[in-house]
């Protein structure tokens, strides 16, 4: 029986293009590609565009990312840099090297 592999679904809320939330993306790709490669959905949401979606993961502070699934939902604010945080934050169990 094969392992069922969870699907992270992770939402990146962020306001154009600005030099802290291009960091957070950068950071939030690499961190799912050494951890979670092929387990995970990033979704952008830039509030430039569509500031009504900041009600309903109650965002106040951007960047912030999300996690959806699994649950509990997590959130993170910041760019992202810190990758020991990010991992503890959304409960990611580093790849070990």
């Amino acid at each position: 029986m094969a392992k069922l592999e969870k699907t992270w679904e992770l939402r990146l809320y962020v306001a154009g293009k600005t030099p802290k939330s291009v960091a957070a993306l950068k950071n939030l790709r690499k961190y799912c590609e050494t951890h979670l490669k092929g387990m995970y959905r990033i979704e952008v949401i830039d509030l430039l565009e569509k500031p009504q979606l900041a009600e309903g993961d109650q965002i106040f502070a951007i960047p912030t990312l999300v996690r959806k699934v699994p649950e509990p939902i997590r959130k993170i604010i910041g760019d992202l840099s810190n990758e020991e945080k990010v991992l503890v934050g959304l409960n990611i169990r580093p790849v070990k090297v």
